[in-house]
């Protein structure tokens, strides 16, 4: 056993302690550099995962932590570009190079190297390292960098970039250091990536989008092939970041010139290139690329030795150029030219996009060319269909247009006059022995002087050799080949002399509009020199006037119905206002001149009724104060000096166009903002008048007569009105009456049963005593009357109680009281009653009750009553049978609780089942006289049941029995 020194044990217990002390603290660093990793690394990935983050900024995040985890002076990141690296992001205090600083990629510096090796490269002391990086230790020593390190972004294998960190002391990073160093370049790769990928799916998008709206034009241009190459220059100009597009196609003479643009800045720049002519060579870009049938990429213009379009160059401004050519099988048909104003080259995908648009223009161009060919080979058939084009698209417009006349015509004339290759045309329409200019079409050929005297709604008398008025009289289509040479020209007519004049017109067609021979109008188109009309074009434009007489035809039906429709719902209007104002005529007499007024197009209206003796005004629409309180003092009295007591006097419809002209009109009011025409309407109520409507318009304006058709509708619903109200009023009367009478029959019945229930009650309790001591009386002989006289009586009381009931209910004067009520007690009672009821006829008397029915709030002698009357009539409809009575709580919206008689007895029909609640009323009178009863028990049964807030209904079918179901709440 060794000696023990206690000295040398606490030394050592100290240093084991110390040891512990260092690793915990190492072991908590570490711990803390992993945390600070962690969330460095988290806040990269969330930068990253941002879409709405650029790569710059996302890679600047990345080169921010990496220099503050690493303890760094500055951090770089570089990118590919080319065959040199190009920096793009960086954090640090570092002058050494600027963000889009581009130098070559080798092996000659430490960034280089290591995208070069795909490999990271850490340089302990740049500054002593000057063997191997003679330039990068130059630098170190003047900046100051001492440790540096460099690792590539590589993807797939491949270096996209690189990160370069440096320390401004010897301090080289540890394996740790360096694998987190790898993870920011791991995360700088996927930031670029993940922008690259963006990108791409953005242009992707914009050129899948750009080539739909271009397939898109292309499909409704059909073969409007100018609409389609401008479509194709602009997208191709946008998405390719271009200044300015172009498409060359061959042009008349042989050479290619530009067919399409884009871009050009103003008219100088536009004449520049409209003059330009080109052909395979090498002096443009269109030469070089229709002499290489391949794309032409220059980079300057203003610099390409070969370039020899200076001039334009200088003038338009363009630098960079690209050229892609439009291939029909081998041969070049076209030119899709790209330019910008500086030197910025255009990349393969912008390249292969103008490329795809080269291809849309080839097949736009192929389909124009294919059509034109077929247009030549079948031009006969082409101006057939051109025609019904053009007449589809006319009725297409009258069908589109309802109503409407000007957009018809002017269809009707801008295709007539472009089918048949005129100037202009115009479109007359008859008034009488004059015609109206209706339409035109080709107002920029013609003279402002000659178009301002055929403007529309023009109305002219033209002589009787003047064109128009020739075809009005021959009902043919007329054709002048010169209109110099015709007749009416050289007889000096104005109209046509200013037509030649003034507007050039040489050869002239009018064709007549005709409706069943009568003439309509003249439909006419002119040509500025002279050649005449084909025959198929003159039987174009017949056929376009017979369109615009069934447009006309069209429109005049069409008002008519709308006019119609106006009425008809001006008609509803009023009776909705009839059924809704509950016998109120203020409101039906205000809404019949407001309409009246509104559908005549009046300018004001008052309704007047007859006292017998004098209009008094009851109802007027837009009439000034003034007016109104002078005709509210001095009623109109039938007779012939005012329009309303002139339709008054004659008991018929007065319409006076002209008021101020009228010899017989006195009205006192005349100069009150004078009224020209006036149209008063009697109300009648057969030969008997009722008063007027009468409508005034302040214009010589007479009404149609659709419009008095209206007004005397208004005046037949006014007198409708009226005499509503009188037979409401009436029932009014007769239904006070009738309570009044009623109130005295129930008085009368209360007091009669009060009556007869006295003499009943006696002779019941009298029979009832004789046949309980018939010995004792000497009445054993008479039972059987005495007992017949009972039950009479008994029965009698019966049908006096009922018949007191239903008095009681009809009057309002039953009471009920209401109160608690012990459901299984009351049912006890009610069954003890009715099982002598049930013996009667041999049924069986079943309760099928749920065992905890609880309360009810009720009447409990009138629920007793019900009851009894439903088992009563039960047990009497059933024999040898069942009749159950059957209670339960049911649940609906609110408690309830529901007491149904069944029975199997002989049931009932459904017409039976409708009647069988009336008063005094059975199933039928077979019945009636098979089985006796009132007709009162089950009118009275629901009426008590209604009384108490639930109903009684019945369910049956014949042979099967019934089901009485009393209903209350619960």
């Amino acid at each position: 056993m060794g000696h023990f020194d206690p000295t040398q044990e606490s030394q050592a217990a100290s240093e084991e302690k110390l040891e512990l002390e260092q690793k915990l603290e190492a072991r908590t660093r570490e711990l803390a550099e992993a945390l600070a990793r962690e969330e460095a690394t988290a806040e990269v990935l969330r930068t990253i995962a941002n879409p709405t983050i650029s790569a710059e900024l996302a890679l600047q995040a990345i080169a921010q932590s990496a220099a503050r985890l690493l303890d760094l002076t500055d951090a770089d990141i570089m990118r590919v570009e080319g065959d040199g690296l190009r920096l793009v992001a960086k954090h640090g205090s570092s002058r050494q190079w600027p963000i889009g600083y581009m130098r070559p990629i080798n092996r000659d510096w430490v960034t280089g190297r290591a995208v070069v090796d795909r490999a990271t490269i850490h340089v302990p002391d740049l500054q002593a390292a000057e063997a191997e990086f003679p330039e990068g230790a130059g630098y170190a020593r003047q900046l100051g960098h001492r440790t540096t390190v460099a690792t590539p972004l590589l993807r797939e294998g491949v270096a996209i970039g690189a990160i370069l960190i440096r320390r401004m002391d010897v301090r080289p990073l540890t394996e740790k250091q360096i694998a987190l160093l790898k993870v920011f370049a791991d995360q700088a790769v996927i930031a670029i990536e993940n922008t690259r990928l963006l990108n791409e799916l953005r242009e992707s998008l914009q050129q899948q989008t750009a080539t739909a709206e271009v397939l898109k034009t292309i499909s409704r241009s059909t073969f409007d092939l100018q609409a389609v190459l401008d479509t194709l220059v602009q997208s191709a100009a946008h998405l390719c970041e271009a200044d300015m597009a172009n498409i060359a196609r061959p042009g008349t003479d042989g050479f290619f010139q530009v067919a399409a643009t884009y871009g050009l800045l103003n008219d100088v720049q536009r004449d520049v290139q409209a003059k330009l002519r080109f052909k395979p060579g090498r002096e443009g870009l269109i030469g070089r690329v229709l002499l290489d049938r391949a794309p032409v990429h220059i980079e300057d213009a203003a610099s390409d030795p070969e370039y020899a379009l200076s001039h334009a160059q200088q003038a338009i401004g363009f630098r960079t150029m690209l050229g892609v050519p439009l291939m029909r099988k081998e041969t070049p048909i076209g030119v899709f030219g790209l330019a910008r104003r500086s030197v910025r080259s255009f990349s393969d995908k912008q390249i292969e996009l103008v490329t795809t648009f080269a291809d849309q223009a080839v097949i736009a161009i192929e389909n124009v060319r294919l059509f034109d060919e077929v247009q030549a080979r079948t031009r006969e058939l082409s101006e057939s269909l051109e025609q019904q084009t053009a007449t589809s698209e006319v009725l297409q417009v009258i069908s589109s247009s309802p109503g409407e006349l000007e957009p018809v015509f002017q269809a009707m004339l801008a295709n007539a006059t472009r089918l048949c290759q005129a100037s202009y045309g115009g479109m007359w329409l008859c008034e009488g022995d004059a015609f109206r200019a209706a339409a035109r079409h080709g107002d920029a050929a013609l003279p402002s002087a000659f178009a301002e005297q055929w403007r529309s709604g023009t109305l002219v008398r033209p002589g009787p050799d003047v064109p128009i008025a020739r075809v009005a009289q021959t009902r043919q289509a007329l054709q002048i080949a010169d209109l110099r040479e015709d007749r009416s020209y050289l007889a000096g007519d104005p109209l046509p002399v200013s037509a030649v004049d003034i507007a050039g017109v040489r050869t002239l067609l009018g064709v007549p509009m005709l409706r069943e021979n009568e003439l309509v109008g003249v439909m006419a188109i002119f040509r500025q020199d002279v050649r005449p009309f084909t025959d198929n074009q003159i039987e174009l434009v017949s056929n376009f006037a017979r369109q615009a007489v069934i447009a006309i035809e069209n429109t005049r039906l069409l008002n008519e119905l709308r006019e119609s429709l106006q009425q008809q719902t001006a008609t509803a209007d009023v009776l909705k206002v009839i059924s809704r104002t509950a016998f109120e005529l203020q409101p039906i007499f205000d809404t019949l001149v407001e309409n009246a007024v509104r559908l005549c197009e009046a300018e004001r209206a008052f309704l007047f009724r007859f006292d017998g003796k004098f209009l008094r005004s009851a109802a007027s629409y837009n009439v000034s104060p003034e007016l109104r309180e002078f005709v509210d003092k001095n009623p109109i009295a039938p007779g012939r000096h005012s329009i309303s007591a002139r339709a008054a006097l004659e008991r018929r419809t007065v319409h006076v166009p002209d008021i101020q002209v009228d010899p017989e009109y006195a009205y006192a009011v005349r100069d009150e903002r004078p009224i020209r025409t006036t149209l008063a309407v009697p109300m009648l109520k057969g030969d008997d008048l009722v008063g007027t409507i009468t409508i005034y318009r302040l214009e010589l304006k007479p009404f149609t007569d659709k419009q008095i058709a209206l007004v005397e509708t208004f005046a037949d619903q006014a007198a409708i009105a009226i005499e509503n109200v009188r037979l409401f009023d009436e029932i009014q009367d007769k239904s006070k009456q009738l309570a009044e009478a009623s109130e005295r029959k129930s008085q009368f019945l209360a007091s009669m049963s009060h009556e007869l229930r006295t003499p009943l009650n006696a002779i019941i309790g009298l029979t009832e005593m004789m046949v309980t001591n018939a010995s004792r009386f000497g009445t054993e002989k008479a039972l059987e009357p005495l007992r017949r006289v009972n039950a009479a009586g008994t029965h009698l009381l019966s049908l006096i109680n009922e018949v007191l009931d239903l008095s009681k209910i009809e009057a309002g004067k039953l009471e009920l009281n209401p109160e608690p009520v012990n459901l299984a007690k009351l049912i006890d009672e009610v069954i003890g009653t009715a099982g002598q009821l049930a013996e009667k006829n041999q049924n069986r008397l079943i309760v099928e009750a749920q065992e905890t029915l609880g309360r009810l709030t009720a009447d409990p002698m009138r629920l007793k009553q019900i009851l009894l009357n439903l088992l009563s009539n039960a047990c009497k409809f059933t024999k040898e049978g069942d009749v159950a009575l059957r209670v339960r709580k049911v649940a609906d919206g609110r408690d309830w609780v529901e007491l149904a008689v069944a029975d199997s007895g002989i049931g009932m029909t459904a017409e039976q089942q409708a009647k069988l609640f009336q008063d005094f009323t059975q199933a039928d009178s077979l019945t009636a006289r098979r089985y006796g009863g009132t007709g009162l028990g089950l009118a009275i049964s629901r009426k008590l049941a209604r009384m108490m807030g639930g109903d009684v209904t019945v369910t049956s079918e014949p042979g099967k029995g019934s089901v009485f179901t009393v209903r209350l709440p619960a």
